[in-house]
């Protein structure tokens, strides 16, 4: 019985040692949490204000242009998917995977070939491991994300958008990404980007005030050089809020995560606890037992010598 014990004194020793880093990953992911919240409020009114811009340029000219313009026949499609770089953050990456995956068999399902880019290590390890063609890949950041981040995932899906299909580029740009809800929920989302749809979410609110917003803007040279300028910034600008959105959920994830874990650690530290003290009770009952057994055999050894 003693052998028990100590194997029960180590496994508690190697859970609250456990217990240790986990809660101060638990601690970690929660002050970040803050910050990337502030950097998700602080990008969120310049993208707003950018889609609005650009929602009031494509409704006040005729202007054809990637930016507005659905092809009559789109055939290719790039889907651009954010996960984490590192794990312990439960489900996320995986719902995030999931929502990609979804997506994707969706636009593959309406005739459209599927170009993949992808942020995080763990959707990159996912395409790698099921030998998937991958376009292009980003890692490193996606915890802290900046908008130079944003720019370089930016710059090659902008260069698809504006090629012909002929030459390998694309009619549609979706993003996949998991939306900061709250604190205690994260929804992976998918978006189209590109075109960008006139008639739905925050565009659709803006044709409403067509009327109110098309005073507000001259377009000198031109609504087309206009739409050339703001192109790239709106699909930096969105592709910025989307990793921040990402970083958010991450870190709520994983705090979720770890706090969780060390709930589970407390629980088998008391378990191992109650097992360790009756494996100790039952060695002094033991003992106990051994003594008196022994002093009772003394004892009729005596008496029988007299």
């Amino acid at each position: 019985m003693g052998a028990q014990l100590r194997v029960y004194k180590r496994r508690i020793k190697s859970v609250t040692a456990t217990k240790k880093i986990t809660k101060a990953m638990e601690m970690i992911a929660a002050s970040r949490i803050v910050k990337a919240q502030r950097k998700v409020a602080a990008s969120t009114p310049y993208a707003s204000e950018l889609t609005r811009a650009v929602t009031a340029v494509a409704t006040g000219s005729d202007t054809k242009h990637p930016l507005t313009t659905e092809a009559d026949s789109p055939t290719r499609a790039a889907v651009l998917l954010v996960t984490s770089d590192r794990g312990l953050a439960g489900g996320y990456s995986s719902n995030a995977i999931k929502a990609g995956e979804r997506l994707i068999e969706k636009l593959t399902a309406e005739g459209k070939e599927v170009l993949t880019y992808i942020v995080g290590r763990k959707g990159v390890a996912y395409y790698s491991f099921r030998g998937r063609k991958v376009e292009e890949s980003w890692t490193g950041f996606t915890d802290n994300p900046s908008y130079g981040d944003a720019k370089r995932v930016a710059a090659p899906l902008i260069e698809a958008v504006t090629q012909e299909t002929a030459e390998g580029g694309v009619d549609e740009l979706h993003i996949v990404f998991t939306e900061f809800v709250s604190m205690m929920t994260q929804e992976p989302v998918d978006r189209r980007l590109l075109p960008l749809s006139l008639e739905t979410g925050e565009a659709a609110e803006e044709t409403e005030k067509k009327d109110e917003i098309l005073p507000l803007y001259d377009f000198e040279p031109s609504s087309e050089d206009v739409l050339d300028a703001l192109l790239p910034r709106y699909v930096e600008s969105r592709i910025y809020n989307a990793l921040l959105q990402s970083a958010a959920s991450e870190h709520a994830a994983r705090r979720r995560a770890m706090k969780s874990a060390t709930d589970n650690a407390e629980e088998l530290i008391k378990s191992l606890t109650r097992l360790a003290n009756a494996a100790r009770q039952a060695d002094i009952t033991q003992e106990i037992s051994e003594i008196v057994g022994g002093a009772s055999a003394l004892a009729d050894a005596t008496a029988g010598s007299d």
